[in-house]
């Protein structure tokens, strides 16, 4: 029984060796985030170059794409949904210029929402070299759907900041409220949506 134990420590030593050498290189790479989102489209590009000279593997494409508007909804949506947060009685964000300034914080944070994205790329990736998972599909389907479902799924996304008055990216100084110009283009994008109720009281 120690036999066997014995055997198995020095892989185990030489695993948590190489995981602690891959966490120390992956925390070196926090605060470069352009170079960071490079490498990431580098390996999005090699991806879809791998995908269109086979002519292959859609469905594996399909469902990285849902993933991908999962961490998307994530990285955009507060940490506190507002209206659960204003149900509980707790701290909302700052709807009025003489409101206290809260920082937006995410629900999923920049690192992660890159770490998980790139990952989701290794492995699609990494998939289109086992044959099994080449289901055959009709894409274009594929493809009208997901981007229904992308459209959709922003609208509601958006509908939702200008409801609640917040906007997820550091644009210059921090203001309480949204600028006029991207009202406008917010406004056009969610469409016959109205919420002037919602932005009257900037």
């Amino acid at each position: 029984m120690d036999g066997g134990g014995d055997v198995a420590t020095p892989v185990q030593k030489r695993a948590h060796e190489a995981w602690r050498l891959y966490k120390y290189y992956l925390d070196k790479t926090t605060p470069h985030s352009t170079y960071r989102w490079i490498g990431t489209l580098v390996v999005f590009l090699i991806y879809c170059l791998r995908v269109f000279s086979i002519h292959g593997f859609y469905i594996i494409s399909y469902g990285l794409g849902i993933y991908l508007l999962n961490l998307l909804i994530g990285f955009l949506s507060p940490l506190v949904d507002p209206e659960l947060d204003a149900s509980d009685g707790g701290a909302s964000l700052p709807t009025r210029g003489s409101d206290e300034f809260k920082p937006f914080i995410r629900r999923l944070p920049e690192f992660k929402f890159w770490y998980s994205m790139t990952k989701a790329f290794c492995i699609a990736f990494l998939m289109t070299f086992f044959s099994v998972f080449d289901v055959p599909v009709f894409w274009p389907i594929l493809l009208c759907y997901w981007v229904v479902l992308f459209v959709l799924t922003m609208r509601r996304q958006i509908s939702h900041m200008i409801k609640h008055k917040y906007i997820p990216f550091s644009i210059g100084k921090q203001v309480l409220s949204f600028p006029q110009p991207l009202i406008v283009i917010l406004e056009l994008f969610v469409g016959s949506m109205d919420y002037k109720g919602h932005l009257s009281d900037s």
